[in-house]
């Protein structure tokens, strides 16, 4: 078939992503780019292939050797991340017509000569550009340090990457606003695919009296507050994550019996938790966020941080509430949650909302953004 203006349709294509370190929502973006395109070769940096989702374990995906083997496994990867810009700029992307990355920190460091690339932003790489997100830096002083010194190289070659791109499409208006902001770009958005037919409710299971809080348990997600909120607030939280903010949200708890740390759930008890909570909380500003999309397809309303992804995919008083912070985040959010009457939502009409992120729709998006950018 021949290249046909405005369409992907006969292009023979590469995709780019950052890394296979975890399985995560950039790389089920990455799981529905092959669906999309199955011939596509994957061009990456690093590959762990027991973290590979489903749909992406007959993918050809191709690591950088040298670095590949300097890679220690899992999502351990740090002494690495000063090799990674020489990484992308290596891939070998000779006889593709078209390259599409999935970009969050390196990927948009593709180096091709006359072939179109349309960059799929998850976000530019906040710790290049924002100091707060290093502020956390695990290393403590030295690391931060260090980090700082890194973004500092970086920040140039990361903007005029950006130049280089025929089109941006980012995730959400959050991002959209962060591409205009550090690269100087227009962006087309498209929301991130969910696994709404996985995450569905199921009627015959009645909903709890306890509030939950789910995934990765990280300072920039500020999870203490909702574990903070729901002490003042005096009703049950279920804490089903893990992470560097654990510690924090323990100490955050530390004697109140309404709340309860279960870990890390596996698939099924995170549908479990989903179908049988009041109602999720989501405290961090997130570049997108898909457990609110996840729990909304369950038919959870959502009590989300009125700010970043969070706008884009909770519909205030009827998916769930949006709240602004005020001065006092966790006050606020503590007199949410004690007069939150969840028989204000109907929960047909929160699955319905959550059905607009469907995969099937993402991919037909997602080839019409960048159909529209050759």
């Amino acid at each position: 078939m021949a290249d046909q203006p405005g369409t992907t349709a006969g292009r023979r294509v590469a995709i780019v992503h950052e890394k296979f370190t975890i399985d995560a929502g950039s790389e089920r973006v990455v799981e529905q780019m092959h669906a999309l395109w199955p011939d596509a070769p994957i061009f990456t940096s690093v590959c762990d292939p027991t973290t590979l989702a489903p749909g992406l374990r007959d993918a050809d995906i191709r690591p950088v050797g040298w670095l590949q083997r300097l890679y220690r496994g899992g999502d351990h990867y740090a002494h690495l991340l000063p090799l990674m810009p020489l990484a992308h700029a290596s891939h070998d992307l000779d006889g593709y017509d078209l390259v599409v990355t999935s970009h969050h920190a390196f990927a948009n460091r593709v180096r091709v000569h006359d072939v179109p690339v349309v960059s799929y932003t998850h976000t530019p790489a906040r710790w290049i550009w924002d100091a707060s997100m290093r502020a956390d830096e695990p290393g403590g002083a030295l690391g931060r340090a260090g980090l700082s010194a890194f973004a500092a190289t970086q920040r140039r070659p990361d903007r005029a990457a950006a130049q280089r791109l025929n089109g941006i499409v980012a995730n959400s208006r959050e991002v959209a606003a962060r591409v205009a902001r550090w690269w100087g770009r227009d962006a087309t958005i498209v929301a991130p695919p969910v696994a709404v037919d996985h995450f569905t409710p199921d009627p015959a299971v009645s909903r709890g009296d306890w509030f939950l809080l789910a995934g990765r348990l990280v300072p920039y997600k500020h999870p203490e507050i909702a574990v903070l909120a729901a002490r003042r607030a005096g009703v049950r939280l279920v804490v089903a994550g893990d992470g560097r903010a654990r510690a924090a949200c323990v100490a955050a708890g530390a004697g109140d019996a309404h709340i309860d740390f279960v870990g890390a759930p596996d698939d099924a008890t995170l549908v479990r938790l989903y179908r049988e909570c009041r109602a999720l909380v989501y405290p961090g500003r997130e570049d997108f966020g898909i457990m609110p999309v996840e729990a909304q397809a369950c038919g959870a309303p959502v009590i989300a941080l009125g700010a970043g992804g969070a706008l884009d995919t909770v519909v205030a008083g009827r998916t769930g509430v949006l709240y602004d912070p005020g001065a006092d985040p966790v006050a606020t959010l503590a007199a949410e949650l004690a007069r939150f009457d969840p028989d204000g939502f109907d929960a047909a009409a929160i699955v319905e909302h959550a059905r607009a992120f469907a995969p099937d729709r993402f991919r037909l998006e997602l080839d019409a953004a960048v159909g529209a950018r050759l």
